[in-house]
């Protein structure tokens, strides 16, 4: 037997997570939350840091960065050093932890959608739009037609 369509499972996380955003960040949390996140990042690379740390100043056009500011990007008790937008696009690329942006902008409200994940927004508009289209027209014809005559023959 399925499952009816319109009943919620408590227990089955969504896919795409619907998320308010905060009216102020409390920057202690989120930098730690976010230092985390690149710290996860790094652990479940296939690279070590050093490595990382090379694949992110190539990606840059930099001679090099250290594995020590990928240590202080990362250490909760470096409150001082924050990593700079671009380093970070760069630490996404060499780790290809692509959810890293969904973690840092979550804060925000939104989700973040990757590879072909737009598609399945874009069709699920469609079946919205196509349900409402099905309901106005249901409407429109449950009303009874005068047609009357043009003068034509």
């Amino acid at each position: 037997m399925s499952a009816d369509p319109s009943q919620l499972d408590f227990w089955k996380e969504p896919v795409f997570p619907v998320r308010a955003p905060v009216s102020q960040i409390d920057i202690d949390r989120y930098r730690a939350k976010l230092k985390q996140a690149m710290s996860r990042a790094i652990r479940e690379s296939q690279y070590d840091r050093p490595t990382i740390a090379a694949r992110m100043a190539r990606y840059l056009g930099l001679p090099s960065i250290s594995k020590a500011s990928i240590d202080a990007y990362t250490a909760e008790s470096k409150t001082g050093h924050d990593i700079t937008m671009p380093r970070f696009l760069a630490l996404v690329h060499a780790t290809g932890a692509h959810w890293l942006w969904d973690e840092a902008a979550s804060i925000q409200g939104v989700t973040v959608l990757f590879g072909d994940e737009p598609f399945l927004a874009e069709i699920a508009l469609k079946e919205q739009e196509r349900r409402r289209l099905t309901a106005e027209l249901k409407l429109l014809k449950a009303r009874p037609i005068a047609i009357t005559s043009r003068g034509r023959r």
